[in-house]
């Protein structure tokens, strides 16, 4: 006769508390130190996170160059064109817009920095004061100044360097993505290859849907403002739309910043009542996206509650900054992908293991 079991020194929900507890933290060891390698080789990283990025944006198109006879390559290539005079046209209609009204703006500012401290009527706080106290500093912190410049010069180049490989890399992912999936499956275990496809595929497939239907909603979003900033007659309407169109990227936080920097050249320009006008239009255009545009859009791509994407672009900015924000929320609806995709795999017992009632 055997022994008889002991019982368990802890119940069963305590038992299940700990493993829960046991699997939270090996789950945030392993994040964790994937974050600490991406921030260590964030030179490396940053271009091929991007590219999948592009990737997804630019894979449908892709596809259909290569379902109407184009070779890979070619396809990729043009695809890749695309990707260039796309943003290359959005920076260089901001920067154009920039050049050919910055002086403009800047005085429009400069007259409303002198209508404001004549309504406060504050002494000695004038521009002149002000000009005179900032050359001062400019002497006294000469040569931090110019070792500033010398660091911004050198993140100008990094930024240009890393764009181009990643231009690199999404060329040579489209044009080997069918070599991916049988890469992906001899890494993995024989018997867990159909899972981990199927992961990264819907992982795959929740960036793509992501990137597709914010592009969608960016543009027409920079469509209307930028005619509402045109019938306004705001100067640099055109460079103020693409920065709104860039800025759609980063949700909530690109267009609120988008649209301030509207309305305050605007007001800097032509007065209070044009740039409450230009509110108007701003606000007009994200209850249109909020109410309308998001619902109907992103429902046909990939779903995240608002909580869920605030809480990843503030992980992203503390960990990255800008760039954090950009990634965040396109990964974490990859992450939420592969969650859902392990749930319909485990989530339920198959139907012959049910025992019948």
């Amino acid at each position: 006769m055997p022994p008889p079991v002991p019982p368990p020194l802890l119940p069963e929900p305590v038992r299940r508390l700990a493993a829960w507890c046991a699997v939270g933290l090996l789950v945030t060891g392993a994040a964790a130190v994937g974050v600490w390698l991406v921030v260590t080789f964030r030179t490396a990283v940053t271009p091929l996170l991007l590219a999948l990025l592009g990737t997804a944006l630019l894979g449908p198109l892709h596809r259909r160059l290569v379902a109407v006879g184009v070779h890979r390559s070619l396809a990729a290539g043009l695809t890749c064109a695309a990707i260039v005079a796309v943003f290359g046209g959005a920076a260089y209609i901001v920067v154009a817009a920039l050049i050919d009204n910055g002086d403009q703006i800047v005085s429009s500012l400069r007259r409303a920095a002198e209508d404001l401290a004549g309504r406060i009527g504050a002494e000695g706080t004038s521009l002149d004061d002000l000009a005179v106290s900032a050359r001062n500093l400019a002497t006294r912190f000469g040569s931090t100044a110019a070792t500033g410049v010398i660091s911004g010069l050198g993140l100008v180049v990094e930024v240009a360097a890393m764009a181009v490989l990643a231009l690199f890399l999404v060329f040579f992912f489209l044009r080997d993505s069918g070599r991916a999936v049988a890469a992906l499956r001899s890494l993995a275990p024989a018997t867990t290859g159909d899972m981990v496809e199927a992961m990264a595929r819907r992982a795959f497939q929740a960036v793509e849907g992501f990137m597709r239907g914010t592009t969608l909603i960016a543009l027409i979003d920079a469509v209307l403002i930028t005619a509402g900033l045109l019938v306004l007659r705001v100067p640099g309407a055109l460079g103020l739309g693409a920065l709104v169109f860039v800025g759609a990227y980063i949700p909530y936080l690109g267009a609120f910043l988008s649209g301030a920097v509207a309305v305050l050249v605007a007001f800097a320009d032509r007065g209070l009542v044009i740039a409450l006008w230009a509110l108007g239009v701003v606000l007009a255009v994200q209850v249109l996206e909020g109410n309308i545009l998001q619902p109907v859009v992103q429902s046909r791509t990939v779903q995240l509650h608002p909580a869920a994407v605030l809480l990843a672009l503030t992980a992203g900015a503390a960990v990255a900054g800008i760039l954090g924000m950009l990634l965040a929320v396109p990964f974490t609806a990859a992450a939420f992908g592969v969650v859902e995709e392990v749930r319909r795999h485990y989530g339920h017992p198959p139907a012959a293991d049910v025992e019948p009632s």
